[in-house]
């Protein structure tokens, strides 16, 4: 999965690259989990976590919730948490993220995720 955000004035704010696996009880295994932009506000270790809440049938028409959260905690003991939440339809995930955490690191946008 790719994933594009981008802040409120449709600037570009963060991408990442991970895979999702769906588990019991509507978790999702994030791995491999790679940020694709540049940003001191994850510049250490991730912790990724995740849920779908989907429906659908086996013809390819699924759609459902999506929630994400990304946190990196500092050796300060401060941390960044990054939340996504949105809709599944098909192969693609959108709807709008916030970042908060230290100074010069909070904000909000949207979000597209789409399978590679």
């Amino acid at each position: 999965w790719t994933a594009n955000l981008t802040n409120t004035d449709n600037s570009p704010a963060f991408g990442f690259t991970t895979n999702f696996t769906q588990e019991s009880g509507g978790s999702i295994s994030v791995t491999n989990f790679k940020f694709t932009t540049a940003s001191p506000c994850f510049s250490g270790d991730t912790t990724e976590t995740g849920s779908f809440g989907l429906s659908g049938n086996f013809n390819g028409n699924v759609a459902g919730t999506f929630g994400m959260n990304v946190s990196t905690t500092f050796s300060s003991g401060t941390n960044n948490q990054l939340a996504l939440n949105g809709a599944v339809s098909g192969s693609t995930i959108t709807g709008t993220w916030t970042l908060t955490g230290v100074t010069g690191c909070s904000g909000n946008g949207t979000f597209t995720i789409n399978k590679s």
